[in-house]
């Protein structure tokens, strides 16, 4: 699944390939992909016309600022946005189709069909589901250490599953979690409300360093993630342990060990994260 990096950086992209274009139409092939409003007639309606002004993010919600709307966009497992010319090719698993008045089209392709599509009047999208369940992003200045800290002492469950919880920290996933953990050599299965303050400030910041490294590098390509001009993210080439299990730790020389915890393929180096 794209998390944070990779979803800012489709967002970066595609500020660069959409705004001030013109929808004059929307073709849809999968109906459940459209949430808000319900009806792909409504969803038409709602759009043909507008403009894209700005994209902002949220978590790893893509949100789409138009004349008088707001687009919220999840990728989810596959989901992925390209800009084509409307002569070209339309490739398989293309679901949504943004028709723009210059001759191009946004193409929303999803060979698994999860990724959703919220449509709001301007300003409501904050107020409603699915934004209105997202806790802040690791860059917002909710998230300091004593917000974090006051999270961490409510909860028994394990520090990953709390960095995997949404509404508690927007936008962190499987990849990020592993790498952050790491780099703040904290074991995934210690019990959130026996970390201590200086712990928690330890695991916020290298959240924060890690995001910050992976956005600079484009994301990380495990799979078939591709930004909006269909690139790869390198941050893959910076990965201390997620996908290296076996292999020497960087830090030690100790093997990566892989294992589950709270349900996810999740790797340790079991020397630095005791």
């Amino acid at each position: 699944m794209p998390e944070l990096p990779e979803v800012e950086t489709v967002r970066q992209t595609l500020k660069q390939l959409i705004l001030n274009k013109t929808i004059t139409d929307v073709s849809i092939y999968w109906d459940n992909i459209i949430k808000r409003p319900k009806g792909p007639e409504d969803f038409t309606q709602w759009l043909s016309g507008q403009t894209f002004r700005d994209i902002e993010r949220k978590g790893k919600f893509l949100i789409f600022k138009l004349d008088d709307l707001s687009l919220v966009s999840h990728l989810r497992m596959e989901g992925k946005y390209n800009v084509h010319p409307s002569t070209s090719e339309i490739p398989k698993h293309t679901h949504v189709i943004f028709h723009f008045e210059d001759g191009t089209e946004l193409r929303y392709q999803d060979v698994r069909k999860f990724g959703t599509m919220h449509a709001f009047r301007k300003g409501e999208e904050i107020e409603n589901k699915p934004l209105l369940l997202l806790g802040p992003d690791p860059f917002d200045s909710e998230f300091t250490v004593d917000y974090f800290y006051r999270k961490l002492q409510k909860t028994t469950r394990n520090i990953k599953s709390v960095l995997l919880d949404q509404s508690i920290v927007a936008g962190l996933g499987n990849i990020y979690v592993d790498e952050a953990l790491f780099r703040a050599r904290i074991n995934p299965e210690r019990q959130a409300n026996q970390l201590n303050l200086e712990e928690a400030g330890q695991i916020r910041d290298a959240s924060i360093d890690t995001i910050m490294e992976a956005i600079n590098q484009g994301g990380t390509t495990i799979r078939s993630y591709l930004n909006g001009q269909g690139q790869m993210g390198m941050f893959q080439q910076q990965l201390r342990v997620y996908g290296k299990q076996e292999t020497p730790c960087l830090t030690c020389g100790t093997s990566i060990v892989k294992r589950k915890v709270s349900g996810r393929g999740t790797h340790i180096c079991p020397n630095c994260q005791k």
